[in-house]
């Protein structure tokens, strides 16, 4: 359910490029994303830091885009938060015992501190190139192929990242299991 909601902006600004064009798309998702920072605030009794920092680059890279009317500033929105997503993973074994790998998975699986190590730094090597992949396509072709790309392309490699980390965690961790 938590994804759906994540999705929502993600679409409908699709729909709306599809049907009205970019600026309207821009529009529309700066706004969906405003109310979904506040319905997750309402709903979870907290704001959501990626959901903020998500919010916060479209209304002003997007915002940018409206008032200059020129795309570039919405393009280059995913590559700012690939890139700020990889400084974090980068950054947090600096200030915690544990890399931001280990703290989303540590309930779920056992690494020794070398694997999460690695792991983390293909989070990190993976970031840097999304985010080098979305300006490649950003500037070698147009608007509705880099739309297409946003929305298909990014969901299509991320979740093959997802997948090849899950079985590169299952081969090296232990999952937890719970004493009957």
């Amino acid at each position: 359910m938590h994804f759906l909601i994540d999705f929502i902006p993600i679409a409908a600004f699709f729909i709306a490029y599809k049907w009205c064009g970019l600026y309207t798309a821009t529009a529309v998702a700066i706004g969906l994303s405003f109310i979904q920072v506040i319905w997750k605030r309402f709903r979870l009794k907290r704001f959501e830091p990626m959901s903020v920092f998500t919010c916060l680059s479209l209304a002003i890279l997007g915002g940018a885009t409206l008032f200059f009317q020129n795309s570039v500033f919405l393009k280059w929105k995913p590559t700012v938060i690939y890139w700020a997503m990889g400084i974090a993973f980068f950054i947090t074994p600096f200030f915690h015992h544990e890399t931001l790998v280990q703290k989303m998975f540590r309930q779920a699986i056992q690494l020794n501190k070398t694997q999460w190590t690695t792991l983390n730094i293909t989070w990190i090597v993976f970031f840097l190139l999304m985010g080098i992949t979305n300006l490649y396509v950003a500037y070698q072709y147009n608007t509705d192929t880099w739309v297409n790309f946003k929305l298909f392309g990014t969901f299509g490699i991320t979740l093959l990242f997802l997948i090849l980390q899950g079985l590169l965690m299952a081969k090296y961790g232990r999952t937890h299991t719970s004493d009957p």
